[in-house]
C-alpha cells in the first residue's frame, strides 16, 4: 500500500495545531483504504508550547506521527528539508500548521499522482488576505516567475504533493538559502496544478515578518536567477553610454564656446549618480559571493536535536 507523508513545519503553532491535526485526520476518511498516513511535524524552534502538543499527537497516534525537533528557529523552508529528509513516503505533501490550505484538496493531488504525476501542485488563484498582502504576494509571483523561474504557475504556491524521487533528488541538493520548494520546479519535471482559494488566518499569529519576507524574496532570486548580475552590465553600460555622450557634448560645447563650462553641480549629481551605482552593485554581487561561501563552509542548513 502506497504511503503518503504530510510535513507540516510549525512554528509557535500550539493555537492551531489542536484544530490543523483534528482536520487533517478527519481528512483520512477521504481517501481510499489502500493509502496509508505519515505526519512529519517538525518544530522549528517553537519557545511555546509546540513540542508539547506535538508529542500529545505523537502518543494518540504512535504508529502515523514522526516528530522533528530542530535545535533552534532556521526558517519554515529549511525545516521543510528537514522534513523531507525524515519522510519515508511514496508521496509525500507539504502543508501549512495554521489551515490556510484546504487538506482536502489531497485526494484529488493524490489521483493525479497515481496517474503519473511526479509533482502536483495547489496554486494560489485567489487570496483571503488584506490588500497590501495580496498586492505585494503578487508582484513577488510575477517577478519571480520573469526573471527565475518560467514554470512558475500563476500565484504562485507552498502547499504541494511530489514523489519519492523527488524528495530525494531536493535532499542529496542539501542547500540552504534557497527556497526548497522552488526546487521542486528547477528540477524540471512535468507538474499539474490545482488552483485554489487559500483561506483567511483566522486562528494564531502569523510569525511571516516582514524581514523574513525580504529574506524569501533575495533567496529566491539570487538561488535561481542570474538576472540581478545581468542588469548590472546592462546598467553598467548604459550609464558608459551616457557618460560618453555627455562627455562629447562638454567637449564640443566648450571648444565652440556655446557655454562656460563650470562643471560643479553637474559633476557632483554624475558623481552621485555612479557612486550609488556601484554600491548597489557591490550589494548584489555581495549576495551571491556570500552564498558561495556559505556553501563552501558546507554548514547544513539545519541542525536536529532530536527524533521522536
Amino acid at each position: 500500500m502506497p504511503k503518503l507523508s504530510i510535513i507540516i513545519p510549525c512554528y509557535y503553532s500550539e493555537k492551531n495545531l489542536p484544530s490543523t491535526t483534528a482536520e487533517l485526520l478527519e481528512n483520512e476518511s477521504r481517501f481510499p483504504g489502500d493509502i496509508t498516513f505519515e505526519y512529519i511535524m517538525v518544530d522549528d524552534g517553537s519557545k511555546d508550547n509546540t513540542l508539547e502538543l506535538l508529542k500529545s499527537f505523537k502518543e494518540a497516534h504512535p504508529d502515523k506521527v514522526t516528530i522533528v525537533k530542530l535545535s533552534g528557529n532556521f526558517g519554515s523552508y529549511n525545516a521543510i528539508q528537514a522534513g523531507m529528509k525524515h519522510a519515508t513516503g511514496e508521496m509525500n505533501i507539504v502543508i501549512t500548521d495554521d489551515l490556510q490550505d484546504p487538506p482536502e484538496i489531497m485526494l484529488q493531488m493524490v489521483d493525479y499522482w497515481k496517474k503519473g504525476f511526479k509533482l502536483v501542485i495547489a496554486n494560489r488563484n485567489e487570496r483571503e488576505d488584506a490588500f497590501i498582502n495580496r498586492f505585494f504576494a503578487i508582484m513577488f509571483q510575477k517577478m519571480i516567475k520573469r526573471f527565475a523561474l518560467t514554470n512558475m504557475p500563476k500565484g504562485g504556491f507552498d502547499y504541494c504533493l511530489f514523489d519519492k524521487k523527488l524528495r530525494e533528488e531536493v535532499v542529496e541538493l542539501n542547500e540552504s538559502n534557497t527556497n526548497s520548494l522552488y526546487l521542486l520546479l528547477w528540477l524540471k519535471y512535468d507538474f499539474v496544478s490545482i488552483p485554489y482559494t487559500r483561506r483567511k488566518r483566522v486562528i494564531g499569529k502569523s510569525r511571516w515578518t516582514v524581514s523574513k519576507k525580504i529574506k524569501l524574496f533575495i533567496d529566491s532570486f539570487v538561488s535561481f536567477s542570474y538576472f540581478p548580475l545581468r542588469l548590472i552590465t546592462i546598467s553598467g553600460l548604459f550609464l558608459g553610454l551616457i557618460s560618453f555622450v555627455y562627455a562629447a557634448y562638454v567637449i564640443f560645447a566648450r571648444l565652440s564656446g556655446l557655454i562656460s563650462v563650470q562643471g560643479w553641480t553637474t559633476m557632483m549629481v554624475v558623481f552621485l549618480l555612479v557612486s550609488a551605482f556601484q554600491m548597489m552593485a557591490l550589494g548584489i554581487i555581495g549576495e551571491y559571493l556570500w552564498r558561495n561561501l556559505d556553501l563552501s563552509r558546507k554548514r547544513p542548513p539545519y541542525i536536529v536535536e532530536e527524533v521522536i
